[in-house]
């Protein structure tokens, strides 16, 4: 799950046209594979492309169409070949062909030899009929309001509202469609399409509660289910408090980020205790509050960290950037850190409120999203209000709410979980409810660690091992297991640096 006040995602196709040259849309069953849209070609040749059209609306099957971008990357041992692996990197939003010509490299080879790779830019994401809400060059012009301050309070309600009615007039008619169940449903028809009895599935973030609710519909369809970066799937924690949880796992995360640049005092000097690093951070936000540098105003530095604790790729860059601000009152790193909001991330922002806000109910009440945010900030400051803000459309959203499906593993074949014990953006406690609802299912914890995305994309040897020998060979642990974290960067020595990972965010 990704929090920003517009969603982004390494490795991430640029927005375009559904449009795939020498092409021709089918209907399931059937995909005909051939070049992919440029801007997936370019980076990443070794994938296939094709286009597959799905009811806009499941209950009127016969009615009008989205068109689906699929890409694959077939086996690379035909004789050794077992499925076909379908990847989602979350979101919602996060385009899923982008992603897995991004994360094929670094997958075992042992998964590669064993499975077409099969992404997919889930509805009205990327190439799939893609939408969005606002102008992104005005709308989304920076610096955005400050989301802490009660001065800026009315007029962060106001681009709420500003939000939802966009969405509505830009794209009122995919509004009531834009679920997880209907992703869901949406998977199989690929499924469908590529010929396949039975799928297996790699889901990361969002994603794992995309593949529960796909197990939930379609168990006998399931053949293995790696699900790492767990969502909690428990109905009344989707989405709302879910959003909340994050805040506290986020202030609990800022913590041990700061102890990291306090342990490498002899490279930022920023202090050698944690309240010295949090004093520097709490000195920037507030010169930030008395007056943005360019585009970076306390909005923008509060984004910065956030997604900084996504992963450990970015705490190099950022304590550079608050050390050059502090000691050399230097902007030019922080600045540089701002990410431009464009028609990319716009859409994903669309696509990550759209399905949120109609998967299940949101507070309406004004009094209520306040009262929770204040209670929060108290304790946990850095998103309680932040986190508000990007999904406070929902309170003013112009499609119904539908109640979450509950999640009960039941007929699912053995599952595997994987979790960072301090993960932000899903945090732990919502792995083991995701493990308590599928009995099939076995965790794997990654102790003493915080990175969103675990298995194939952090450096963890054992865990890679543990997700490799099931997916090729159907093993899981016997029982539930927790495995030593991976490396910490060490900004000291930069020739021996963990290797960099694929940041999901």
């Amino acid at each position: 799950m990704k929090r920003s006040f517009a969603l982004g995602l390494a490795g991430a196709a640029v927005l375009a046209s559904t449009a795939v040259a020498g092409m021709t849309a089918q209907a399931a069953p059937g995909l005909q594979f051939g070049p992919c849209p440029e801007d997936v070609s370019k980076p990443y040749p070794q994938l296939q492309c094709a286009e597959l059209q799905v009811p806009l609306d499941y209950r009127d099957p016969g009615g009008e169409r989205l068109t689906l971008l699929v890409s694959k990357q077939p086996a690379r041992k035909p004789e050794a070949r077992r499925g076909s692996l379908l990847i989602n990197p979350g979101g919602p939003g996060g385009p899923g062909v982008g992603f897995a010509g991004a994360l094929a490299p670094k997958l075992p080879a042992a998964v590669l030899d064993s499975y077409d790779l099969i992404g997919f830019d889930t509805r009205n994401t990327a190439h799939s009929t893609p939408i969005t809400c606002v102008d992104p060059a005005t709308y989304w012009k920076t610096p955005l309001p400050d989301p802490d301050s009660p001065q800026t309070r009315e007029q962060n309600w106001q681009r709420a509202q500003q939000y939802a009615d966009g969405c509505q007039q830009r794209a009122g008619k995919y509004l009531p469609h834009l679920t997880t169940p209907n992703n869901a449903r949406d998977m199989d028809r690929v499924r469908e399409a590529l010929g396949e009895e039975k799928i297996s599935y790699l889901g990361y973030s969002y994603g794992t509660y995309l593949g529960a609710v796909y197990g939930q519909l379609f168990p006998e369809r399931v053949d293995r289910m790696l699900l790492d970066s767990v969502v909690n799937p428990d109905t009344s924690e989707i989405w709302y408090r879910n959003n909340l949880n994050q805040d506290i796992a986020a202030q609990e995360r800022l913590g041990m980020y700061f102890d990291w640049i306090a342990r490498h005092d002899q490279v930022f000097h920023l202090g050698t205790e944690r309240a010295q690093v949090q004093a520097a951070w709490d000195g920037v936000q507030a010169e930030l509050r008395k007056a943005p540098r360019g585009n970076l105003g306390p909005a923008e530095f509060i984004d910065i960290t956030f997604n900084a604790l996504y992963g450990e790729s970015t705490w190099q860059e950022l304590a550079e950037g608050l050390a050059d601000f502090r000691l050399r009152n230097d902007d030019r790193k922080l600045v540089g850190q701002v990410e431009p909001k464009d028609e990319v991330a716009e859409n994903g922002n669309a696509i990550y409120n759209a399905v949120e806000c109609v998967d299940a109910p949101w507070p309406t009440r004004r009094a209520e999203w306040e009262r929770d945010s204040e209670r929060l900030a108290a304790d946990y400051p850095l998103a309680a209000w932040y986190n508000s803000w990007t999904v406070a459309p929902c309170r003013f959203w112009h499609a119904p709410a539908q109640e979450p499906l509950k999640i009960t593993g039941e007929g699912l074949p053995p599952v595997l979980l994987v979790n960072s014990e301090h993960d932000v953006a899903t945090p732990y406690r919502g792995a083991e409810e995701m493990h308590r609802s599928l009995p099939s299912s076995v965790l794997v914890t990654e102790r003493d660690a915080g990175k969103h995305g675990v298995w194939a994309v952090a450096g963890n040897a054992e865990i890679d091992r543990i997700g490799t020998d099931y997916l090729v060979n159907g093993v899981l642990p016997p029982e539930d297991v927790a495995v030593p974290g991976h490396p910490e960067p060490d900004p000291a020595a930069p020739s021996q640096a963990a290797p960099k990972t694929l940041d999901l965010r």
